[in-house]
């Protein structure tokens, strides 16, 4: 009976949207890690951007990371505040939002330009 319930919730995870999935690994993450609370945008802390709750990490930071070939273990390495569960939030966000993520990477290569031209 519990193999065929635990298939039953696969087939249901899997039909869910990118949204849907982000918003159920905040619920079930929260039962194993009270600090984690999924993604969080806060005004006045990191202009508001998509962060990993509790930090000041932004979500368009870590698919950076990704892009560029990071594993998540050496993105965790570089962020041991960070969780697995917190990558796996991260990268669901990045999937349900990808117009709102290149966005906010295009507008960071844009200051990083203007910095580095001065």
């Amino acid at each position: 009976m519990e193999i065929k319930k635990a298939q039953e919730l696969e087939t249901q995870l899997l039909s869910l949207t990118p949204a849907q999935k982000v918003e159920a690994i905040r619920i079930l993450t929260q039962g194993i890690n009270t600090n984690n609370h999924g993604i969080t945008k806060t005004p006045g802390v990191m202009g508001a951007d998509a962060c990993i709750a509790g930090t000041r990490i932004p979500v368009w930071l870590l698919a950076t990371y990704r892009r560029q070939g990071a594993k998540d273990a050496d993105i965790l390495d570089q962020y041991p505040q960070l969780s697995a569960a917190d990558l796996v939030t991260a990268w669901l966000y990045a999937e349900a939002f990808p117009h709102e993520i290149d966005t906010a990477i295009h507008e960071q290569e844009q200051a990083d330009a203007i910095l580095d031209a001065s």
